[in-house]
């Protein structure tokens, strides 16, 4: 499958959400072409939720990304640690941080 640029589509990701009035940043550039991307969300009551790419079995029809909700609001440093471990394992990894109460980030999500 093919897909857009990491740092293209992070890039349409963030001015979405930031247009719709939530604070979306870049927290970690990974690779422009192919880096992985994980999406934190901060529902600012103390809790996050961790998107990260599907396996590939799940998005064999898809033509965007598909994303799987690892976590579902858990304490911080549970989210932290599993972004350190995956940084320690895939230092291309992009991680993009959203702050909203809502529990849809407007992704493809299968699985998990």
């Amino acid at each position: 499958m093919s897909y857009l640029r990491s740092d293209l589509w992070c890039s349409a990701f963030l001015r979405r959400h930031n247009a719709l009035g939530a604070m979306c940043v870049v927290r970690r550039r990974g690779d422009p072409i192919a880096g992985q991307i994980f999406i934190e969300i901060d529902h600012l009551d103390g809790t996050m939720t961790l998107y990260t790419p599907a396996p590939a079995s799940l998005d064999e029809d898809s033509a965007d990304r598909v994303f799987q909700r690892r976590f579902s609001r858990e304490k911080p440093l549970i989210i932290e640690e599993r972004i350190r471990r995956e940084i320690d394992f895939d230092p291309d990894l992009w991680v993009i941080a959203l702050e909203t109460r809502e529990d849809e980030p407007g992704l493809v999500v299968r699985g998990g």
